[in-house]
């Protein structure tokens, strides 16, 4: 990303780590990840067309993300897939479905200048190409100095 200056103050993904996050599950027992697992393989679902959005920030939470369009498609997924986890004992979050895909986050709470620099660079908005997801995976996050690194658990086919 050509806004990307070594010593900003922010933590970059890298595009390999870019998701969006259709429903946080937290800490889970062997027995909710084997529940999650099996009913997650039990659910069906379309393609989903996803359209990148806007870029922006949640000043709060210290992140530069680019928006996703939440389309019917994608806003069914994600419901299917909360009810799913919920089954086995998840809660689904209680703040409306926000996808987004994070791009770099302050490294510190307090570390707000860097994208205060950001957001002063930022003029026009970039136009993104629509793409298809076809499969959506279950990820067990892990937190190091250097980001969150994550790792696949669980591919789970989108099909008509």
């Amino acid at each position: 990303m050509r806004h990307r200056v070594d010593g900003d103050g922010l933590r970059w993904s890298t595009p390999e780590s870019w998701h969006i996050t259709l429903q946080f599950l937290g800490n889970a027992n062997q027995a909710q990840y084997e529940c999650v697992v099996a009913r997650l393989r039990e659910l069906h679902s379309s393609p989903v067309s996803i359209q990148l959005d806007a870029m922006g920030f949640f000043d709060r939470a210290g992140i530069f993300f680019a928006g996703v369009a939440v389309t019917p498609e994608l806003l069914a997924l994600h419901r299917h897939v909360t009810a799913t986890t919920s089954f086995c004992g998840f809660i689904p979050e209680d703040h409306p479905f926000r996808p987004h895909i994070t791009l770099a986050r302050s490294k510190g709470r307090r570390q707000t200048k860097g994208l205060e620099t950001l957001k002063a660079k930022i003029r026009h908005q970039p136009t993104f190409s629509r793409f298809v997801a076809e499969e959506f995976l279950l990820y067990e996050s892990f937190t190091r100095p250097a980001g969150s690194q994550y790792e696949i658990r669980g591919r789970f086919r989108l099909s008509r």
